[in-house]
């Protein structure tokens, strides 16, 4: 039977709309991703409780490929290297214990941990219940979805209204399967929508099941990005990577995906690898901020200020207009002897710094360069700018002991060590600081308790070996 005319306009005014609302709270899926301290710590899906080394991203400190040591390039809580570029999960990792879950911070700029993963989605959900005075656009108690789901023209927008603006993934659910149905399971759309259903629900194995089904169907960039973050969240990283080249074979020179390949071995600690696939992403596209970041951060620790600064400079160029590039860009000129440009640099990261742990962390590298040039005047004041600001700032505890240390305050300086350890316990500068400190004023078995966590931070580092060594000696004589 032929619809008429009117009929058409009313659903395609209607379709119209509804897209409308949901482009309005539309959040990109493979971009956003975040672990709650449940899905950390409770996870159901993992086979091996000790995985092989270099196979799993619950363990980075497995996997050093050929990057700079903790002494030169800082950790996260979770043992990874510092990144260039915040990302999701790049904060919080993977932590060991749930004690350290709750103090990880759940981006750059809360302090405060992700409870549950749903909560992102919840907050999302909440576009739904402003109030209007006709009642909800759509009442999805009302709906027949069986109806709709047979109208491919209507039941793409509804399900993207139901997913996104309402947050309802059991009836976004139920709607995909009966029009997955509906299209004789012939069509790869509603396969990968499937999947994101059952991701979001955390079935996992159901989700790469339909995802590698749509492949199956039609080779998409999306379904193999979709596809590769199941498999991260089951911490199978070299499956992912193995997913990552089969689609670049299809899609040569993709960026998400050369992206993906780099992000993934940087997780793992293996920072070579990850700046190779990072310059191929520049090949392809030479204006990537992820990109250029990351490589400017490696030549930064690798020791390369002067490379580094032409990548910052880059960024400047392009747009990027924030305290942390200036701040980056202060620390290069340092290190690269062009003193004129370093305080403008850290002057501009001051005015334009957003909340109080970017301006901590600006005093904190001006009171780097006043070490550097031997002002610890200076730098003692910084620092303490920096405690003023963030209270829980452990590399500017640390420091400030040593400076404490040089004035003879024993034990100001030994309570600042023991603020700064049990702040970062991942850091190994204040075990160790602790541990000589201890050391010299005749505590030997607390000296020995701080060597032994500064080694498990670190366990290459050649004063902690040598001072154990020493502490062992003199136990045994006793």
């Amino acid at each position: 039977m032929l619809k008429d005319s009117s009929t058409l306009i009313s659903e395609a005014a209607w379709s119209l709309k509804t897209r409308a609302i949901t482009e309005m709270v539309y959040i990109d899926e493979i971009e956003v991703d975040q672990q709650g301290i449940a899905e950390m710590m409770l996870d159901e899906s993992s086979i091996a409780q000790v995985a092989r080394p270099g196979t799993s991203l619950r363990l980075p400190g497995t996997s050093h490929g050929g990057g700079p040591t903790p002494a030169v390039r800082p950790l996260t809580q979770s043992g990874r290297p510092i990144t260039g570029f915040v990302r999701p999960s790049t904060q919080s990792g993977r932590p060991g214990t749930m004690e350290q879950a709750i103090k990880t911070p759940r981006t750059a700029s809360t302090a405060r941990p992700v409870t549950s993963a749903s909560g992102r989605f919840i907050r999302l959900g909440t576009a739904s219940m402003l109030t209007n005075p006709e009642g909800p656009y759509i009442n999805l108690s009302r709906l027949n979805l069986a109806k709709y789901s047979q109208k491919p023209q209507l039941s793409r927008t509804l399900f993207e209204y139901i997913f996104h603006h309402e947050n309802d993934v059991k009836n976004a659910l139920d709607l995909a399967a009966q029009a997955t149905e509906h299209a004789q399971f012939k069509d790869w759309w509603w396969k990968v929508q499937l999947g994101k259903c059952y991701y979001r629900l955390g079935l996992y194995r159901e989700a790469e099941k339909q995802f590698r089904s749509a492949l199956n169907h039609k080779e998409v960039v999306d379904t193999y990005l979709y596809l590769a973050k199941v498999y991260q969240r089951l911490d199978q990283p070299i499956t992912a990577l193995n997913l990552f080249k089969q689609g670049l074979d299809r899609f040569p020179g993709e960026v998400t995906l050369l992206t993906g390949i780099a992000r993934i071995h940087e997780e793992m600690n293996n920072i070579s690898s990850a700046t190779e696939y990072y310059k191929d992403v520049l090949k392809q596209d030479n204006t990537h901020v992820e990109a250029i970041a990351c490589i400017g951060s490696n030549h930064f620790y690798t020791d390369q200020p002067e490379i580094a600064l032409r990548f910052y400079r880059r960024l400047l160029q392009m747009g990027v207009y924030n305290c942390q590039l200036y701040n980056n860009l202060g620390l290069c000129c340092f290190y690269a002897q062009q003193y004129d440009m370093t305080l403008s640099s850290f002057e501009r990261a001051q005015a334009l710094v957003a909340n109080d742990e970017e301006q901590a962390d600006v005093w904190y590298n001006i009171g780097h360069v006043a070490v550097g040039i031997g002002d610890l005047t200076l730098a003692y004041q910084c620092f303490k700018l920096a405690l003023t600001n963030n209270n829980d700032h452990a590399e500017a505890y640390n420091n400030l002991a040593v400076l404490e240390l040089r004035k003879g305050r024993i034990e100001q300086s030994k309570a600042f060590l023991q603020t700064a350890a049990s702040l970062a316990p991942h850091m190994y500068e204040p075990h160790f600081n602790l541990s000589i400190l201890s050391e010299k004023i005749g505590d030997l078995q607390g000296s020995y308790t701080a060597a032994q966590k500064s080694e498990d931070s670190f366990p290459e580092h050649v004063d902690t070996q040598q001072l154990l060594k020493q502490l062992r000696q003199h136990f045994s004589v006793l």
